[in-house]
């Protein structure tokens, strides 16, 4: 996948132009990218993960494509608790879910949909299969994500877009508020 398939998965659950939105478990920042092409300069991005070195990959990225953008870059494990996130328009968690076991899936996607604003949008970016492997040990399905959205209060989810995957056959975006 390139930036155009990044910024294609992610189209349709963008409202509008600008606003504050995070990206949990975004590495070297594919999807906080595409953040940024699709919210425009007056957006306002948290970029989470864990890896210091992935998010100054991140940052030099970003820097080159996107300078105008403000980004805040935080090291840390996103299903840890923050208490300093101001509420969110939207937030992606892109192929990051699919790393917590199916048990706390839930309790991890309560936690982040604490950090939205009311009618905010939480956008998954996953695996169209519900088995995994080493690499990706526990993906969600649209349906198997579209139950847990439903289990964890989301009251809307619609699939966004799909994209063939040499790992896991499809990979898939969707939004949920």
């Amino acid at each position: 996948m390139n930036h155009t398939d990044h910024v294609n998965l992610l189209r349709g659950g963008i409202p509008a132009p600008g606003g504050v939105w995070d990206d949990f478990g975004s590495g070297t920042g594919a999807f906080t990218l595409a953040l940024a092409e699709l919210l425009g300069p007056d957006a306002e991005i948290y970029s989470i993960d864990q890896d210091r070195g992935s998010l100054r990959t991140q940052a030099r990225a970003m820097q080159s494509h996107f300078p105008h953008t403000t980004v805040h870059y935080r090291t840390a494990n996103f299903t840890q608790p923050f208490d300093d996130l101001p509420p969110l328009d939207g937030l992606v968690v892109a192929n990051a879910l699919h790393f917590q076991k199916y048990a706390a899936q839930a309790s991890v996607v309560q936690q982040l949909k604490s950090y939205l604003r009311p009618e905010g949008h939480f956008i998954v970016v996953e695996y169209g299969v519900d088995r995994g492997n080493h690499w990706v040990p526990y993906p969600l399905s649209y349906r198997s994500w579209k139950k847990l959205a439903y289990t964890c209060g989301f009251t809307h989810t619609q699939l966004l877009a799909e994209r063939p995957s040499r790992f896991l056959h499809t990979i898939y975006a969707a939004v949920s508020w």
